[in-house]
């Protein structure tokens, strides 16, 4: 169980409106990520869920039965937050088992839940360990063990890994959807960090200024982004957004001129809102341009080159100005300053029109299941 169903869900503080009538349905078993930039909602509606935000208005519902108001220890979900919040005097055991204690469970069902998180968490021989004795990875495994051992319908998540350094903060990522996979219970997760929804999710929920601009899995919202918002937001490093102009529109797609350049290319959209001489956007994956002579180009002129190794990323400058970022072989030989010749592919190129919203595409992607 944990089926989560969000209908008309609103929140306001004072006269401002921090969630817009939302619906939204998670399905039991599921991993959700809210994702989004600073303010937009994403915490302020998993602490509704939670029951530690009032709703509005409209109702939550987990496994059919309306939360809006039960408390937060009758609703059947646990919460990890930012803040490991462990209590540094008890040992491992007891911060996991402190849930327990307050529940006033027997002494051998206490151990029976705590000792079998641990074996989950790998916490085992951690478990006489002060806080103050564990690396930071370890004290978030304990957080997170203190959420398992109530046994809940539903995880709550708030930006648990933002306390960590990069190295560990991938490392825990793995961990979580290894804990997904054996727990298999629902798990709805804020960051706004878009690698972390990529990399976790099942389903990714994007919002901006309190609204829903998209549900889907990671690879439905990289290749087929409702809008610029969306297609800006997801994907690492950022897709490029180059002004262009519509010379014609038909049943092959919409034809385009490229910025500062005389060449057309025609991108395989949905023709039937756009009319030649409309101002579109044409987005550009930074994976989807190569060096070198191999579909249509655009000249780039290279200011910062990144050498990661087995890739180079190169920021710059098209010929109309616009900043554009592409991906190179890391041994590529590219020099500031110097203009090189970035080409794609005008069949994996995005198109969005005046509003922001992305033009249909023609065809479906080649996406694993």
């Amino acid at each position: 169980m944990g089926q989560l169903k969000l209908t008309g869900v609103t929140k306001r503080f004072g006269t401002a409106d921090v969630i817009r009538p939302t619906d939204l349905t998670i399905n039991e078993g599921e991993f959700a990520v809210f994702v989004g930039p600073s303010g937009c909602g994403k915490s302020t509606m998993l602490r509704m869920i939670a029951g530690l935000e009032e709703v509005t208005s409209g109702t939550i519902e987990i496994d059919g039965q309306v939360v809006n108001d039960l408390a937060p220890v009758k609703r059947g979900i646990s919460m990890v937050f930012q803040s490991y919040a462990l209590y540094p005097h008890m040992t491992v055991f007891e911060n996991i088992a402190f849930p327990l204690r307050v529940a006033r469970l027997a002494q051998a069902e206490v151990e029976r839940l705590v000792h079998k998180a641990a074996d989950v968490l790998q916490l085992r021989d951690r478990l006489d360990h002060r806080p103050g004795a564990l690396s930071g990875g370890q004290r978030q495994r304990v957080a997170i063990g203190r959420a398992i051992v109530r046994e809940p319908q539903i995880f709550l998540f708030d930006e648990p890994l933002s306390n960590l350094d990069a190295a560990l903060r991938a490392e825990m990522r793995v961990e979580l959807s290894r804990l997904h996979g054996k727990l298999k219970n629902t798990m709805i997760y804020v960051t706004h960090d878009q690698v972390e929804a990529m990399t976790m999710a099942d389903k990714i929920v994007v919002l901006r200024g309190g609204v829903i601009e998209q549900v889907g899995s990671p690879l439905e919202l990289f290749h087929k982004p409702r809008n610029q918002f969306v297609a800006g937001f997801i994907g690492n490093p950022n897709m490029n957004f180059l002004p262009v102009t519509c010379v014609s529109a038909g049943v092959e797609g919409v034809s385009v001129t490229l910025p500062a350049s005389e060449t057309t290319v025609t991108v395989p959209v949905s023709a039937g809102r756009v009319r030649a001489g409309d101002s579109l956007v044409l987005g550009l994956r930074p994976d989807d341009m190569s060096l070198g002579k191999s579909g249509a180009e655009i000249p780039v002129v290279p200011e910062v080159i990144e050498r990661l190794g087995n890739q180079s990323l190169i920021y710059g400058a098209a010929g109309d100005g616009s900043s554009i970022c592409m991906v190179a072989e890391g041994a590529a030989v590219i020099h500031p300053g110097h203009t090189v010749m970035a080409s794609f592919d005008p069949s994996k190129a995005h198109l969005f029109d005046a509003g922001g919203d992305a033009l249909e595409r023609r065809f479906d992607e080649v996406m694993p299941a």
